[in-house]
């Protein structure tokens, strides 16, 4: 049964270790997972007022709003839970965890934005997705990839691959993250979607600039002590 692979997820990825009644009544993620199933069958049996009413019902019970046209692989982890918002046409891997706050929307107001009709992400197996991500439009996230809290994605991420910031990219050049597993392997929750080391490509800028400043001071001073020891120059100011 779905709700046993969903509690065994739940208890296999979260740090708290909660027992079996608390995953299974306590956990929004798990019990909009649950309604979402009711909302998308109804919907591809073309019921898709019922459908909006399940769907609704689920939102305000959960905080959690899924359309019922998105897609959803199996053991999917909706860390918290509270505003997350899933558009029509996503599409949701496996083993797939997702914190509060996070949208997989669309960028166009269009009906068919791409290929079929398509507007909002597709996530590949095993992705994590911090608090409060934004990921915009019909693109792919690849496999085992990672998006920092409060990241802003519109574009492809490669499997594997950690994105933080706005917009997101990569927090050092080339930085692919190896031995992700993807699968029922999973490994315990990322803490929202970031690295295991701290990583700050805002500072890391600044502080880029500060030794380009710092440089450039040390060699105007050096050409000024050579511009004050020839004879005949006057020496700066």
């Amino acid at each position: 049964m779905e709700i046993v692979e969903l509690a065994r997820t739940v208890r296999e990825r979260d740090p708290a270790r909660p027992s079996w009644i608390e995953a299974v009544t306590c956990y929004a993620g798990l019990q909009a997972v649950l309604m979402h199933r009711l909302a998308h069958a109804l919907y591809r049996r073309r019921f898709k007022a019922l459908a909006r009413a399940v769907s609704h019902t689920n939102r305000f019970i959960t905080g959690i709003e899924i359309h019922p046209g998105a897609k959803i692989g199996r053991r999917l982890f909706i860390d918290h839970g509270m505003g997350v918002v899933i558009g029509e046409t996503a599409e949701i891997g496996d083993d797939v965890l997702i914190y509060h706050g996070v949208t997989l929307g669309g960028l166009s107001l269009a009906n068919r934005a791409g290929p079929g009709g398509k507007r909002h992400p597709t996530i590949g197996d095993g992705v994590a997705i911090g608090a409060g991500a934004q990921v915009l439009g019909p693109i792919r996230i690849g496999d085992g990839a990672r998006i920092g809290a409060n990241a802003v994605v519109a574009s492809e991420v490669p499997a594997g691959e950690t994105v933080i910031g706005i917009p997101a990219r990569p927090p050092h050049e080339h930085r692919i993250l190896t031995g992700q597993p993807v699968g029922r392997a999973a490994p315990p929750s990322p803490g929202y979607g970031l690295l295991d080391q701290p990583c700050d490509p805002v500072g890391e800028e600044i502080a880029t600039l500060r030794a380009e400043m710092a440089a450039l001071r040390a060699e105007l001073a050096t050409l000024k002590r050579q511009a004050a020891n020839q004879p005949g120059v006057p020496a700066a100011e």
